[in-house]
């Protein structure tokens, strides 16, 4: 079996938040880069547990960017796997992203194409749909849960006000959240073993690139809190009328 994580750079949680060039990008400077938590601590974590389970599956990890995406990629090579792809393009727009990593997928052959279920800081959630859609597999988002049994899958994914639980042959492409698998650390044997291992440097597929940012904007300052005495609801229930409006 042949396993792809999607790996995505992601500011940390931690990083001021502050916008250059007439509001149109992120300022990067000393802001700390991350793996995106989701992919992983649930993606890579599943990825790793079924290669542990079968030592015969190939585990591949990809991401879209620049050179600069280079010390992430291998962070996530720590963790595990046998390879990493960069493919060498800079680009926001969700669907520019997913036909690269389609691409990748298609070429290699994947059975099993795992995604984190959102990146943290454009928080699209759109990324396996569309890797899916165009390599015309089954998907399934929001995955707590992943068992594999041969080539059936079964997936428990959330809903609203419950869980679903979905059996799917393979090849599909999965987008993974809490609950998939448990965060690992690197160990040192890993962190040692990535500074060798393959990352090949790709050139991007020929794809339109259908979105464009206009501007960032940062959210009103928070204003301050009003207490009321609990010995006075009639002020609570004005104030909830006249100025927040939700009454």
């Amino acid at each position: 079996m042949k396993i792809l994580v999607c790996i995505s750079k992601t500011p940390d949680t931690t990083a001021k938040i502050a916008f250059t060039d007439n509001n149109t990008k992120f300022a990067t400077d000393g802001v700390q880069w991350i793996i995106n938590p989701y992919d992983e601590w649930y993606a890579l974590v599943r990825a790793l547990e079924l290669k542990e389970k079968d030592p015969a599956t190939v585990l591949h990890l990809v991401t879209v960017g620049s050179a600069d995406t280079e010390p992430i990629i291998r962070k996530a090579l720590a963790l595990g796997g046998d390879e990493a792809i960069r493919v060498n393009a800079d680009s926001h727009d969700s669907y520019y992203i997913a036909a690269q990593i389609a691409e990748i997928a298609r070429q290699g052959q994947y059975d099993l194409v795992f995604t984190g279920k959102e990146t943290i800081d454009y928080n699209g959630s759109s990324i396996g749909g569309m890797v899916a859609e165009l390599l015309d597999m089954p998907f399934i988002s929001l995955a707590v849960k992943f068992e594999l049994a041969g080539t059936t899958a079964t997936v428990t994914r959330e809903i609203e006000g419950g869980e679903e639980v979905a059996e799917v042959n393979l090849p599909m492409v999965v987008s993974c959240q809490k609950g998939v698998a448990e965060a690992r650390i690197p160990n040192m044997r890993g962190i040692m073993a990535a500074r060798t291992k393959p990352l090949k440097v790709v050139d991007p597929a020929a794809a339109e690139t259908l979105t464009e940012i206009v501007s960032f904007t940062l959210p009103p300052a928070k204003a301050g809190v009003k207490l009321v005495p609990a010995d006075n609801p009639e002020e609570l229930v004005r104030l909830l009328h006249e100025e927040a409006k939700i009454i």
